[in-house]
């Protein structure tokens, strides 16, 4: 895949390839991003710092692979230390990801295990707190999203996780984080184009989208007498893992993401400049807020 250059002023409909090689090749949940094709741009060869995060703590979830690793890449660049989680299943691309964010010269952590836990949820928070010395971004990015076409198919167990993974966690880790949290800190939650334009199939992923949405603009009033804000990326549709081992059926696949405006799917590398501007100061004014990186699939 071509890699984009950070500063070059490019037309984005041609800045990655539109190509659909691949594209319907599937992999067993949880997927790996050394499996991924074709593969993913997570600002590896591209994205350059400038302090704009100098002396931050970060823990960011799903940070082994996608729009995690892009913005733990982003992070790590701009001088923020750094704890990325993710399952032990996932330990090749947490692995390569730590790597990549230990030549940015700041303190890298990988703490494995799963954040549909709520007593590791609480674990992970102290064991970041104790590795950097403090806290004060949590990136709530993990998620869990598996197609099923049918009402009657979707089991009570799936529902249950996907919203102990992507509700129940971030709700379990912003409650333990928030203690250790300065005012200046900042939230950053991912939600999904799916919140507002829910597709047949992701019931269970739409909604707990949508449950995600409304987290973060009900909490950001909360926290906001500590001074610490809260907001939320809304991704389109975004190359990552989470395509190919069952968040799409194989037939959308081969055309994943020609739908939107921009005619092409986004890559990971593209969401991160948002979650680094939601991190800085530089967003001082903007609380409750939800930044759409869609591809022209506007929010209303």
């Amino acid at each position: 895949m071509a890699k984009r250059n950070q500063f070059c002023m490019q037309d984005p409909r041609t800045q990655y390839s539109t190509g659909n090689t691949h594209y319907d090749k599937s992999q067993p949940d949880p997927a790996l991003d050394a499996k991924l094709s074709p593969g993913a741009d997570h600002g590896e060869d591209s994205y350059q710092g400038s302090g704009r995060l100098q002396g931050r703590k970060a823990l960011i979830t799903g940070g082994d692979s996608g729009i995690g690793r892009a913005v733990a890449i982003a992070f790590a660049r701009e001088g923020a230390d750094v704890v990325i989680n993710y399952l032990p299943s996932e330990r090749q691309d947490g692995e390569t990801a730590l790597e990549q964010l230990k030549q940015a010269d700041v303190q890298a952590w990988a703490i494995e295990g799963d954040i549909s836990d709520e007593q590791f949820c609480q674990s992970l928070v102290q064991q970041t707190k104790d590795k950097l010395g403090g806290l004060d971004i949590l990136v709530n990015n993990a998620g869990k999203q598996q197609f099923v076409a049918e009402l009657a198919d979707l089991s009570s167990e799936q529902f249950q996780k996907t919203y102990a993974t992507n509700v129940f966690a971030m709700f379990w880790l912003s409650k333990a984080a928030v203690p250790h949290m300065p005012a200046g800190a900042s939230i950053i939650n991912t939600t999904s184009i799916q919140s507002y334009q829910p597709s047949a199939g992701l019931l269970d992923y739409a909604s707990s989208k949508s449950a995600i949405t409304g987290f973060t603009k009900s909490l950001a009033k909360m926290l906001i007498n500590k001074g610490i804000r809260v907001n939320a990326v809304a991704p389109g549709p975004i190359w990552t893992p989470l395509q190919q081992s069952g968040g799409q059926p194989a037939e959308k696949l081969q055309q994943f993401g020609q739908h939107v405006p921009l005619g092409r799917p986004g890559q990971p590398a593209e969401l991160a400049p948002a979650y680094v501007y939601l991190a800085s100061q530089e967003s001082s004014y903007v609380t409750a807020e939800v930044i759409g990186v869609t591809g022209g699939e506007h929010l209303p």
